[in-house]
């Protein structure tokens, strides 16, 4: 009986030990409580890295090619896609001219294995000139064909000339809380802090392309298209106010101010030239 007091006696004093050592704690908190919301979501932002992708539900071409820093007329032409550059759910998209070459060689080698039984995976080279004249290139084709190279590159040149906007505007009212940055994992775009509910408007005049939340990190997303060379994209709203295909003014309300895939209320707004991050504030009035 007496053992069993001592023993009893003996397992509280460890326990009152344990819990003081664990109130006067000076050890680092661990990783799981110090890493907030706003270090993950910049995580999922990180673009797309592979050679090839699998649509997923939800997803468009703008959103894709959002997500892999690259011009959507560039996956345009690598999967063979017009306008209005429709995907759907489960389709394999090349993110590089790479991957779209690889597919390209692999479908040829497939057809020639099945035709005549033979296993080079390599392409087809250029049919031999038949003649001396059309070996040297003297011939009356190939003077022709240099000719139609002026308009051309005529036309190359002017498609070089980015395409201004007419009108910016600010896509919200609120307080400048994060600016644009180049750095490897910097802010891509601008915070504007705000209330739940605030507007959302649209920087500029143009056409959503995309509307919707397949795109983690950003929550409830709207894409704007400008013109050929200018996106602009406004994430974590709250309520999206504008469908697909939708044209807006510059001005029109778009959505109302959340937190969704964010630790506050607030607005991440982005301009993209091209496919590239580019800094707003270069583009938005001065206040």
């Amino acid at each position: 009986m007496v053992l069993l007091k001592r023993s009893n006696l003996i397992v509280i004093l460890l326990s009152l030990f344990i819990l003081s050592a664990c109130s006067t704690r000076h050890a680092p908190a661990p990783i799981s409580e110090i890493t907030g919301s706003q270090l993950l979501n910049k995580k999922n932002r990180a673009s797309l890295k592979a050679d090839k992708y699998i649509v997923k539900k939800g997803e468009t071409l703008y959103s894709i090619a959002w997500r892999a820093n690259s011009d959507v007329r560039t996956l345009a032409k690598l999967n063979k896609l017009s306008p209005p550059y429709k995907i759907f759910p489960g389709q394999e998209i090349f993110l590089s001219a790479k991957s779209s070459k690889t597919k390209q060689n692999n479908s040829y080698s497939k057809k020639l294995n099945k035709s005549s039984g033979l296993t080079s995976t390599k392409p087809p080279k250029k049919a031999l000139a038949l003649n001396k004249k059309q070996a040297y290139g003297k011939s009356v084709a190939v003077k022709k064909t240099s000719k139609n190279k002026q308009p051309k590159r005529a036309k190359q040149a002017q498609e070089s000339f980015s395409k201004k906007i007419r009108k910016w505007v600010w896509p919200a009212k609120g307080k400048l809380i994060a600016k644009f940055s180049t750095g490897l994992q910097g802010n891509k775009g601008i915070d504007i802090a705000g209330k739940r509910g605030d507007k959302i408007v649209a920087a500029a005049e143009g056409k959503v392309v995309y509307a919707g939340d397949a795109l983690r990190g950003y929550g409830n997303l709207i894409i704007i298209k400008h013109n050929d060379d200018y996106l602009s994209a406004y994430a974590h709203n709250d309520r999206i106010l504008v469908r697909e295909q939708q044209r807006v003014k510059a001005g029109d309300i778009i959505a109302k101010m959340g937190n969704t895939d964010a630790e506050r209320v607030m607005l991440h707004f982005e301009v993209r030239f091209r496919g590239k991050s580019v800094n707003p504030l270069k583009y938005l009035p001065k206040k």
